[in-house]
């Protein structure tokens, strides 16, 4: 799924991708955006060692203009066409004799891809991610460095910088065993790094509750009302000086519209659909109390059900 402009809904809204019959269809009012797209990807698939030697692939991997030969180097093969363990063969033993200076870029290129797979990012960051870790790395100053928390730190930033904000305890649940701490530490070390590099201070984008409303309402089973509904409110509350972090208003806006619908969500389930603590749903909610006549949408709560939520 991804977002693209409806005509019928004159926004942008989220849209499905039919790949047996080639459509993009909207999926808040069915409109069927485009329809016989080609698919380019390939049209066959391969399990692991299944092909033997009947490997349909006719091209080898895409290019990566990070890596010194552009990741197109060759890689010696066993004779039923796998790669791995080959010191049997005497090629094989003279390509392990001679040292590649992108293993490393390689592994944590890998790793990178792995965690974007896991949190369901889109190439643009990963590529991102690659980016800004191959800038850091190219400065030699990283040795000794958490390794897994600097490769976690690289993809957070670069969900910040394309505008797709994850939150840190997201990062850290792909994150191979690094702290929350620590990938702060190594978030705060790449900022330092890459702004010395270019002499001024890194962009990183300003984050806006809205970029987790559609995740977190997606981990709460709301439906497409209510999200609506929450997607607009959460973007009124920004005219109003509400000192809390924007997670944390993202959470209370969810729990104020769960209060108003008739599928009421207890606050217990809203921390763990949004990795915010209790206490501050409840501290965010105090403070958004006060302007809920003007946060919430007319449409979707009249005044009377607005008196009826509770008083902080």
């Amino acid at each position: 799924m991804y977002d693209a402009f409806c005509s019928d809904c004159k926004r942008e809204t989220e849209v499905v991708s039919d790949h047996s019959a080639g459509d993009t269809v909207c999926t808040e009012c069915g409109l069927v955006l485009e329809s016989h797209s080609i698919d380019e990807t390939s049209e066959w698939r391969t399990f692991a060692n299944e092909s033997a030697d009947n490997d349909p692939v006719r091209v080898g991997g895409p290019s990566n203009p990070l890596l010194t030969d552009g990741g197109l180097s060759t890689v010696i093969a066993k004779s039923n066409g796998t790669s791995g363990e080959f010191l049997s063969s005497s090629l094989g033993r003279w390509q392990n004799r001679g040292s590649n200076p992108d293993r490393g870029l390689i592994m944590a290129f890998k790793t990178i891809a792995t965690m974007s797979d896991r949190l369901g990012l889109v190439a643009t960051i990963k590529d991102r991610a690659n980016e800004i870790y191959k800038r850091v790395e190219d400065q030699k100053s990283s040795r000794g460095r958490n390794q897994d928390a600097l490769l976690a730190a690289c993809l957070y930033i670069a969900c910040r910088q394309e505008g797709k904000s994850r939150t840190v305890k997201e990062i850290c649940s792909v994150a191979n065993g690094a702290t929350k701490k620590e990938i702060g530490r190594a978030k705060e070390y790449i900022v330092k790094q890459l702004g010395l590099e270019n002499g001024q201070s890194v962009e990183m984008g300003i984050i806006h509750a809205g970029e987790f409303m559609r995740r977190f309402c997606s981990n709460l089973g709301m439906n497409n009302q209510a999200v609506k509904a929450a997607q607009e409110s959460v973007k009124k509350s920004e005219e109003f000086d509400i000192r809390r972090s924007p997670i944390s208003i993202a959470a209370a806006v969810i729990y104020i519209i769960t209060q108003l619908s008739d599928d009421k969500k207890p606050l217990k389930e809203i921390p763990v659909a949004t990795g915010v603590a209790e206490g501050t749903i409840r501290n965010s909610y105090k403070d958004l109390y006060p302007h809920v006549s003007k946060i919430i949408p007319s449409w979707y709560a009249k005044e009377e059900d607005l008196k009826n939520l509770c008083c902080p």
